[in-house]
């Protein structure tokens, strides 16, 4: 399927300038693709490959959340000095950039699914334009994940010279996106129109159900805290719709370096200072290692002793389980007291003269995050599986809680597996799963133990504003914040981005009024479902 991707986004890159252009002027312009004769399942993929962007790479995610939540640790006072944000909450030179990404981008991809379904509705392609409306709820969803309040019901549309939209709450947000994805999915599939140009399920129409309704239920799963009642009525809805059954159905998009478009996480951590100061959280290695998690030797290695060594992002490291040691979050190389050799268990240094390096004996990930071509997770079968057992142990249902949370296990192992040159076998992720059972001796136990598992999974898989997200939602893992002079956050973890800076000029009035309601715009001001 990923050679498809190079010619489907290079027709694209004349087919969405044309759709952002004035609509009477192409379709009298003879040397351009009108409505008439254009496409709209060519606009598909690059709003499937625009997704998986926000996800990866230096749109903020890796810079932001990755350790924030305790996934990954940096001593970042080297090349890498951007890793701050993250692993300190302080800010680099280049703050201000990653805090805009995610709405740049976002509302970019959000604004080609409306224009694809604009399209798709003027030639009846009825399952397109369903599909249409999943990405852009996906899409908007995840930027009220990460800001809060956002335009949503007067958004993308400047053609009616709506160019100043009013933020709505984002509870007013979360019940028009889900309003908006119970419809698509009450007509996907009634269109005779197939579903072109996919890159993410090849136009599998029953897959796209599985994924709508999979995103319906953990989106009510976000409202645990704060409306049950409602949040439990979309997950039986989506539990009766029909959630992702395996892991076949999972939604991983495809990624293909030949052709320009690589996975771009893998494009940041094969970066020389990347290479070198990201490793992996002593939080998630002492969690892996107390299970004798068999994803462990897979995703984590202790680099060659010295510098050189820790600097070639080629070369396997040492990947023996029992050889892995976590880098504590929050600590520099500058020589003062938050030095990483004056943590407590400083393990020491690689290497001698000049070829040294302190930060040698620490885990870093493994060449499965620096390959180009490697998959980018957006929704997993394992995840499903886990938020449906937090559901059910918060009905009290424990029986089936442990099934759920086995499947969960299990499943999270198989989606590693699409890693290439991971080969976690079925018989031993059930082994695992068999070996390490839910603790149902209270319902805080359960929880603890199912939302532990989905913030490895997450961040295990580069998922981590999921992680996060999930962790804002469940209050698991129980993380320390890191304590860091100069910090943006007051020594607490951030629970969202505040606001591009752009916004105060473009849209001062309602960006004014979102602030207002949402009680102010910091780091650490709790959006409407994280009460």
């Amino acid at each position: 399927m990923k050679k498809y991707i190079s010619l489907y986004l290079t027709i694209l890159l004349f087919a969405v300038s044309s759709c952002d252009s004035d609509f009477e002027k192409i379709n009298t312009d003879p040397n351009r693709a009108g409505g008439e004769v254009f496409d709209p399942n060519l606009i598909l993929p690059t709003i499937e490959y625009a997704y998986g962007n926000m996800n990866t790479g230096y749109t903020g995610p890796i810079l932001f959340q990755s350790m924030w939540m305790k996934i990954l640790a940096s001593t970042s006072t080297g090349g890498a000095n951007y890793y701050s944000n993250a692993d300190k909450y302080v800010a680099s030179g280049s703050t201000n950039s990653y805090i805009q990404s995610v709405w740049n981008d976002g509302f970019t991809a959000a604004s080609r699914a409306q224009q694809m379904k604009k399209l798709a509705l003027e030639k009846n392609m009825t399952n397109l334009a369903a599909v249409a409306d999943i990405m852009k709820v996906l899409i908007l969803s995840y930027v009220s994940d990460v800001y809060g309040d956002i335009p949503y019901t007067e958004a993308l549309r400047a053609d009616e010279d709506v160019t100043r939209p009013k933020y709505d709450s984002q509870q007013a947000a979360y019940t028009a996106m889900l309003g908006d994805l119970e419809s698509a999915l009450s007509t996907l599939g009634s269109g005779s129109d197939g579903i072109n140009n996919d890159v993410l399920y090849s136009g599998d129409i029953s897959k796209w159900k599985k994924f709508g309704y999979s995103l319906m239920l953990r989106m009510g799963m976000r409202l645990t805290k704060v409306d049950a009642s409602t949040g439990q009525t979309y997950v039986q809805k989506a539990l009766t719709g029909g959630v992702f059954a395996s892991s076949d159905d999972e939604a991983v998009l495809p990624s293909d370096n030949t052709n320009g478009f690589a996975n771009s996480n893998a494009n940041a951590l094969r970066v020389v200072d990347d290479v070198y100061e990201v490793r992996w959280s002593k939080r998630l290695i002492d969690f892996l290692q107390s299970s004798n998690d068999p994803r462990l030797p897979f995703i984590a290695e202790v680099p060659g002793a010295g510098l050189a060594a820790n600097r070639d992002g080629v070369t396997a490291g040492n990947n023996t389980p029992a050889a892995q040691i976590g880098l504590p979050n929050g600590y520099d190389l500058k020589g003062g007291a938050t030095d990483i050799t004056n943590e407590p268990n400083y393990p020491g240094p690689t290497g001698s003269g000049d070829d040294i390096t302190p930060i040698g004996n620490y885990s870093r990930p493994t060449n499965i995050y620096r390959d180009r071509d490697a998959p980018v997770f957006l929704l997993t079968y394992g995840e499903i599986q886990l938020l449906m057992a937090d559901a059910a142990v918060r009905t009290g249902n424990t029986a089936t809680a442990s099934d759920l949370y086995k499947n969960g296990v299990m499943g999270a192992m198989m989606s590693l597996s699409k890693f290439s040159g991971v080969s976690i076998s079925a018989a031993d992720a059930q082994a695992f799963a068999d070996a390490n059972p839910l603790d149902t001796g209270s319902s805080t136990d359960a929880l603890e133990m199912i939302n532990e598992q989905y913030w490895a999974t997450t961040g295990i898989l580069s998922n981590y504003v999921e992680a996060w997200n999930n962790w804002k939602r469940s209050g698991y893992p129980a993380l320390t914040p890191v304590q860091y002079t100069g910090n943006f956050s007051n020594g607490q973890i951030p629970r969202r981005q505040v606001y591009p800076s752009g916004e105060s000029s473009t849209n001062p009035d309602n960006l004014n009024a979102a602030i207002s309601s949402m009680g102010g715009d910091t780091w650490t001001t709790r959006m409407w479902w994280d009460q």
